[in-house]
C-alpha cells in the first residue's frame, strides 16, 4: 500500500486527540515545580524535607497504580474508554488540588491526578501505535511525546505568567502573605481542567483501536470500517489478515504464564530496562527540581521561573527534531545518541558544579542536556515500548513496562534531595552520567531496529527463534 493513499487527515486527527492525554500528562507532571515555592509555605512544609519530597513524588504513586490498572482494564474495556477515564481524573484532580485546604487533601488529589497520568502515559502511545502504518509509526507515536512537551511548556508558561514577581530576599513568611502564596499557586492547578475537558469531549469522536477490537473478537465491521478509513479497502483486508494471523499464535487470555513463552521474557525485560533507563538517565530531575538546580547556580525565584520556560522551549523544538528523524535514522541510533550524549554532558555539568561555575555557562549546559534528551530518549522510548510487544499482550506488557518507568521515576524524584545532600550536585550528575554509559552499552547490545515495519512484522522477527 502506497503511503499517499493513506487518509492523513483522519490519521492526524485521531492521533492528535488521543495524544492530548500526553499533553495533560506533561502539564500535571510539571506544574507542581512552579507551584512549589508557594504551596510549601502555605502548608507549612518549607523546612521539612521529608514532606517536601512527598509532595513532589506522591503523584508518582498514583502513576504506578494507573500503569498497573491500564493493562488489565484496557485489555478488557478498550483503549478509548480508559482514555476517557483519564480525562475525568485530570479534571477532578486539577480542581481538587487547586482548592485544597490541607496538605492531606492536596496529596490525595495529586495521587488521583497521578492515576490519570499512569493511564494516559500508557494508553496514548499504545493507541497511536495500533492505528498508524509502520512506515510512519515512529513519527506518529512521537506526536504523543510532542504533546507531553507542549504540556510541560504550557505548565511552565502558566506558572511564570501567574506568579507575581518575587524579590530576591523574600522569606517563606513574605511568600505566604503574598497573592502567590494564597491564591496564585491554586490557579496553576486549576488551569489543567480546561484542556482536560476538551480531551474528554473530543475522545467521544475517536474510534476504538481496530487491533483491540480484532483481538477481543468485537464488531468485525467496525474493524474493517476503521482500517478502511485509514488506508482503503485493500489495506483494511490485508491488515486484518495479518492481525488475525499473529493472534493465532497467542493464548486467548493474558496472564503471567505467558511470560514463559519463547521470546516473551526477553522482550519484557527489554521493555522494562529501556523504560527504567529513560528515567534513571537523570534528566527529569531538571524538570522536577529546577528550583534547587538553578538556585545552586545562583538564580533568584523569578529568574528560575523564566529559566524553566527557556528549558521548556528548547525541549519543544528538539522534540520536533526527534519526530522527523525517528523514522529516518531509526530508533536504535537515536537511543545511542541520547545515552552517549547525556553521559558526556553530565560529566561536564558535574565538573561545573564541582568548580563552582555558576550562571549562564551552567544554564547553557542544562539546555544542551534537555535538547539531547528531547530528540532521543524522551520520544523514542515510547515508540519502542509501543512496538516491541505482540498484539495479544500489548496492553499487559505495556502496563508492566510503564509501571517500571514510573517506579523508576519515583526513585529518581524521591532520591534526588538525598543524593544532592550526600554527593553534592557534582557527584549526583556524575552518577547519572555513569548510568548513561551503562544504558549506552545495553542499547548497543540488546535493542533491535524496528523502523518501517508493521507491528505484525516486528512480532514475527522478535518472537521467532528465541
Amino acid at each position: 500500500m502506497k503511503e499517499h493513499s493513506y487518509n492523513w487527515r483522519f490519521l492526524i486527527g485521531i492521533t492528535l486527540v488521543s495524544a492530548m492525554g500526553g499533553l495533560l500528562f506533561g502539564y500535571d507532571w510539571v506544574v507542581i515545580g512552579g507551584a512549589k515555592p508557594f504551596y510549601e509555605p502555605f502548608f507549612g512544609i518549607s523546612n521539612i524535607p521529608g514532606l517536601q519530597g512527598w509532595a513532589m513524588s506522591c503523584a508518582l504513586t498514583g502513576c504506578l497504580a494507573g500503569a498497573v490498572l491500564s493493562g488489565w482494564l484496557s485489555d478488557k474495556f478498550g483503549r478509548k474508554r480508559l482514555l476517557l477515564l483519564s480525562a475525568v481524573l485530570f479534571i477532578i484532580a486539577s480542581l481538587g488540588t487547586g482548592s485544597a485546604g490541607s496538605f492531606t487533601t492536596f496529596v490525595l488529589f495529586r495521587i488521583l491526578g497521578g492515576i490519570g497520568i499512569g493511564l494516559a502515559s500508557n494508553l496514548s502511545p499504545m493507541y497511536i501505535a495500533e492505528v498508524t502504518p509502520g512506515s510512519v509509526r515512529g513519527a506518529f507515536v512521537s506526536i504523543n511525546q510532542l504533546t507531553i512537551v507542549i504540556g510541560i511548556l504550557a505548565a511552565q508558561l502558566v506558572n511564570w505568567r501567574i506568579a507575581e514577581p518575587v524579590s530576591a530576599g523574600a522569606t517563606a513568611t513574605d511568600i505566604l502573605a503574598s497573592w502567590n502564596g494564597q491564591t496564585g499557586w491554586r490557579w496553576m492547578f486549576y488551569t489543567c481542567a480546561m484542556p482536560a475537558s476538551l480531551f474528554f469531549i473530543f475522545m467521544w469522536f475517536v474510534p476504538e483501536s481496530p487491533r483491540w477490537l480484532a483481538k477481543n473478537k468485537k464488531n468485525h465491521q467496525k474493524v474493517i470500517k476503521t482500517l478502511a478509513r485509514i488506508g482503503g479497502n485493500d489495506y483494511a483486508e490485508n491488515e486484518l489478515l495479518s492481525i488475525e494471523e499473529t493472534l493465532k499464535t497467542m493464548p486467548l487470555k493474558t496472564n503471567f504464564n505467558i511470560l514463559r513463552q519463547s521470546g516473551i521474557t526477553k522482550l519484557l525485560a527489554l521493555g522494562i530496562i529501556i523504560a527504567v533507563f529513560q528515567q534513571w538517565c537523570g534528566i527529569n530531575v531538571i524538570f522536577n527540581y529546577a528550583q534547587e538546580i538553578f538556585a545552586n547556580a545562583g538564580y533568584s525565584v523569578s529568574d528560575i521561573l523564566f529559566n524553566i520556560v527557556i528549558t521548556g522551549s528548547v525541549n519543544l523544538v528538539f522534540t520536533f527534531i526527534g519526530m522527523f528523524t525517528v523514522d529516518r535514522l531509526g530508533r536504535k541510533a537515536l537511543m545511542l545518541l541520547g545515552a552517549g550524549g547525556l553521559a558526556g554532558i553530565f560529566a561536564i555539568i558535574g565538573s561545573m558544579y564541582f568548580f563552582h561555575l555558576q550562571g549562564l555557562p551552567l544554564l547553557i549546559m542544562v539546555v544542551i542536556a534537555i535538547a539531547c534528551y528531547a530528540m532521543s530518549l524522551a520520544p523514542v522510548t515510547w515508540v519502542v515500548l509501543s512496538e516491541i510487544f505482540p498484539n495479544r499482550i500489548r496492553g499487559f506488557a505495556m502496563a508492566i513496562s510503564t509501571f517500571a518507568l514510573w517506579a523508576a521515576c519515583f526513585v529518581l524524584t524521591y532520591s534526588f534531595p538525598m543524593l544532592n545532600r550526600s554527593l553534592k550536585a557534582s557527584g549526583t550528575f556524575w552518577l547519572y552520567g555513569f548510568i548513561c554509559i551503562l544504558g549506552f552499552w545495553y542499547i548497543l547490545k540488546k535493542l533491535p531496529e524496528t523502523k518501517g515495519k508493521s507491528l505484525e512484522e516486528i512480532e514475527h522477527e522478535l518472537t521467532e527463534n528465541k
